[in-house]
């Protein structure tokens, strides 16, 4: 179990917050995360680079000189492998790189992911719940009075996102909004500083509490 400081908008503290999640064993858990985090990046390649065989590659239907007589190196057509704008010998083909990995230890990587940076977490109660239009300005004060660098890469979590919250961010390039039901062990791990919403907090619990 972690205990957590909750902070108001003003940088206060208001309040404490626990989470308790079922996390792998200590000496499994390296193991299951650099899993986790290669299944997300396999998947999110598109896997669409293709080139052209000899047999794809337009033209080269004609002899391009004779087979004998020229002294040159006897050739079948201009396409080929060895001249330019040829085929490409075993180039790519359009492929899938998806990683299979369970349910049961995706959620386990999940759990183990966010308890390990649980630590380097700020807890906001109402986030930004009071702005009435975008601005930036009030996102990087939040952050300086947490004591976070808006500098480096800043992960906020909350439960749905308004918004005015969303385009207050969009500008602050360290900084990656995503909401709870999007947690994943790649942006957990990368981040410098998380930020998390009261709520989105709960919505996590409640989630990932039941395994």
């Amino acid at each position: 179990m972690a205990n957590c400081t909750v902070f108001d908008w003003q940088g206060e503290k208001s309040g404490e917050s626990s989470i308790d999640l079922k996390t792998a064993k200590e000496s499994t858990a390296l193991d299951l995360l650099h899993r986790a985090v290669l299944r997300q990046q396999a998947h999110s390649r598109q896997g669409t680079a293709s080139t052209l065989t000899r047999s794809e590659v337009r033209g080269g239907g004609r002899k391009p000189y004779k087979q004998k007589g020229t002294g040159r190196a006897r050739q079948g057509s201009i396409r080929t492998p060895l001249r330019p704008g040829g085929g490409i010998v075993f180039g790519p083909k359009p492929r899938k790189y998806n990683l299979d990995m369970n349910r049961k230890e995706r959620r386990l990587a999940l759990r183990t992911a966010l308890m390990s940076r649980i630590s380097d977490a700020k807890i906001i109660k109402d986030f930004g719940s009071k702005l009435e239009v975008p601005k930036t300005r009030e996102i990087v004060s939040l952050l300086n009075r947490l004591e976070i660098d808006s500098n480096r890469k800043i992960l906020i979590i909350l439960n749905r996102p308004s918004e005015i919250i969303k385009r207050s961010i969009r500008n602050l390039e360290k900084v990656k909004l995503i909401s709870a039901d999007q947690l994943n062990v790649f942006d957990l791990l990368n981040a410098n500083s998380l930020v998390i919403g009261e709520d989105a907090l709960l919505t996590i619990k409640e989630v990932y509490g039941n395994d």
